[in-house]
Parts: C-alpha cells; structure tokens; sequence
C-alpha cells in the first residue's frame, strides 16, 4: 500500500493550475467542478504542529475532479509526466470503469496531462485513452508518446484561467456530434 508522503510534490503545480481555473470557472458561473479528497487512513501525526506525517490511502480513489459544465457531468484525472512518453501505468482500472459509467449517464471524462519537458497540458477524451488502454493491454506500448497525443486538445489559456480545459470540452462535445 503506497504511503501518503512518498509522493511527494507530484502533481501540486498542476492541481493548483486546476484549482484556479476552476475558481474563475465557478465566478464566471460557467462551471462547477471540485477536487475530489483522496479519503486517508493517518498512521503518524505530528503531536508538536498536529499535522500528519505518515497516512495510508483508504480505497482506490475514482477521478481527481468532478462536477458540471452548463449542465453536462464531468470528471476528470489530472496527470504529470516528465518524460518524452506518458506511461499508462499511471492510468487505473477502477478509473477508467468510473469514467465509463459518467459517459453512460451523459457526461464527459477526460484526462489533462502535463507534460513537463515541454510545459504543455493535453486534454485526453476517454474515448482516446481507451484506444491507448487497449493497446497496451493487447500486447502494445505501454506508453502514449507526446506525439500522439492531438495538437487540437492543446490546452491554452485564457484571461484569468490558467488552463482553459473548457475549450477542449467543447471542441470534444463537437467532434462527438459529427
């Protein structure tokens, strides 16, 4: 079972990134999206600062955020990678079957991974991810390279949101259309 503090920092500048641009989202009324808390077991706690310093993951955790765009569903995982590649390790079975089940009931699942080297967040439809998902468990890569992932799901910014992913939703609820 993976300890609370062996990963560190991974992730923090990207979730941050998230949690602004979800703000302006929410003053702009035009989405409501939260984290959701990954639930802990604390094993140590700090008696001086009363901070935990040692805690177990209780359950597999479903999807980083999850809320409503003008009335559609959504959820979404937020993750990094520093290499040219994006390992699909870091893609879980119990969060693709969740992402499914949202898409089932009308919503919209994605991924936003940032790629370090290059600082460029992608939106990731699930209907992708499940192509790369597959692949890898047919005997494929075990990696998604940075090219394959499609320059129209850059993620940009805008004016106050750091990372605009409502574009991507958007260019993706067309590309479903036609």
């Amino acid at each position: 079972m993976p300890s609370w503090n062996s990963r560190g920092l991974r992730g923090s500048l990207l979730e941050s990134l998230i949690n602004m641009s979800n703000e302006k989202y929410r003053e702009e009324k035009l989405a409501i999206v939260q984290k959701v808390p990954t639930p802990i077991t604390p094993v140590r706690i700090d008696p001086d600062n009363k901070q935990i310093t040692l805690a177990y993951f209780d359950q597999k955790s479903t999807v980083d955020y999850i809320g409503a765009v003008q009335g559609i569903p959504i959820c979404f995982d937020a993750k990094e990678c520093a290499a040219k590649s994006f390992p699909l390790q870091n893609v879980h079975a119990h969060q693709i079957r969740f992402m499914k089940d949202m898409e089932e009931q009308g919503g919209v699942s994605f991924f936003v991974i940032y790629f370090a080297l290059w600082e460029e967040y992608y939106y990731c439809p699930l209907v992708e991810m499940e192509k790369y998902w597959d692949r890898a468990k047919d005997g494929g890569r075990k990696s998604v390279k940075y090219e394959e992932f499609t320059e129209g799901f850059k993620i940009g910014t805008r004016e106050g949101v750091p990372l605009h992913y409502l574009a991507a939703i958007e260019l993706d609820l067309e590309r479903r259309d036609n």
